[in-house]
């Protein structure tokens, strides 16, 4: 397992973060996973066994189970809090309650106590707002964040799902006002889902954040499981789970290249398609998940495989993102600014 700086914090975290959402299975969350605690603790200890020290979590995942369980696993193991970077979320409905939802001061703080009881845990090293709040002002959540990491119950703030412009509008807030500053970014990217490499990606890269990929594999959809002449996996969530959505013809495609490459490197399709989302540009810890200890393992393995320059450009043609307005006019323009040798 590698290590990696996250963004400008000199925090050191794992190539590989794990992630908590097959934990519980209540509700919503019900078709992504039901993993108990006998499970979760199979798992973490399987995790932090191969050197994963991050570990990300959220309120709204099965409504609190997922954060119980996984407080209660490094309990039972007796795992070193401090060995470990624990992160969670807040933005999510977590009952009826008018105000139990968005990104009020009232709800950030709210659900940061209750996240810590479920945890069993003192502090949260790395607080993600898990989405776009349109009814609270930018201003007035990054002061209710910056507020929250003043009490010493959060560490980090972090940004799930935003577009590129709120983010940069909220960085520029924090630097006016010299409050705490988005630390990361946990964004969805996969070979089935590029769409960050547009915008997002950019940003971090300027702004030095850290990104943490979610869905590395598009929920499923490249674990090898599907092609063109299988549309149904039998035992995956995307059989009935349709999400992230992706353009299943140019998956089909992507995932025939992978499967090549795969043969030559004699690993999965998987492994591939993960071995990529690690070795671009700007990315920290790319997030993995499992429903058990076998997905979870040959997940690890992932980070053994080192694509070649040539595995790379196969993957880049059959993948790459449509060039959109404004980008293909900046790469246009941009030409006349090298210097020719």
């Amino acid at each position: 397992m590698k290590y990696n700086f996250l963004g400008n914090t000199g925090l050191v975290v794992s190539e590989l973060c794990f992630g908590t959402m097959t934990f519980g299975g209540k509700g919503y969350w019900e078709a992504i996973g039901k993993i108990q605690q006998q499970g979760v603790n199979d798992l973490v200890k399987m995790a932090v066994g191969s050197g994963i020290n991050f570990i990300d979590t959220a309120n709204v995942y099965s409504y609190g189970e997922s954060e119980k369980l996984l407080g209660q696993s490094i309990k039972d193991l007796a795992i070193n809090r401090h060995d470990l970077v624990i992160a969670t979320k807040v933005r999510g409905r977590m009952s009826e309650g008018l105000n139990n939802v968005g990104l009020s001061r009232y709800h950030i703080f709210q659900s940061v106590d209750e996240s810590l009881q479920r945890l069993q845990m003192d502090h949260i090293d790395m607080l993600y707002v898990h989405g776009v709040d349109p009814k609270t002002p930018v201003e007035e959540i990054v002061r209710s964040l910056n507020d929250i990491v003043l009490t010493g119950k959060v560490r980090y703030i972090a940004v799930c799902n935003w577009p590129a412009w709120m983010v940069m509008k909220a960085i520029g807030i924090a630097k006016q006002h010299g409050w705490n500053q988005f630390a990361g970014m946990q964004y969805y990217y996969s070979l089935a889902g590029r769409d960050i490499e547009r915008e997002i990606l950019p940003l971090a890269l300027d702004q030095n954040l850290a990104v943490m990929p979610w869905s590395p594999l598009a929920g499923g959809f490249l674990s090898g499981k599907y092609t063109r002449n299988n549309e149904k996996a039998g035992d995956s969530r995307r059989d009935s789970f349709d999400f992230p959505p992706v353009n299943k013809e140019k998956a089909y495609d992507i995932i025939d290249v992978l499967a090549e490459i795969g043969k030559q490197h004699n690993v999965s399709v998987a492994e591939i398609a993960l071995a990529w989302v690690r070795q671009q540009k700007g990315i920290t810890s790319t997030i993995i998940g499992a429903k058990n200890t076998d997905q979870l393992q040959a997940n690890i393995k992932s980070t053994e495989v080192q694509l070649t320059e040539d595995d790379l450009k196969k993957i880049d043609e059959v993948s790459a993102l449509r060039k959109e307005y404004p980008g293909w006019m900046v790469e246009r323009q941009s030409a006349d600014r090298e210097i020719k040798s």
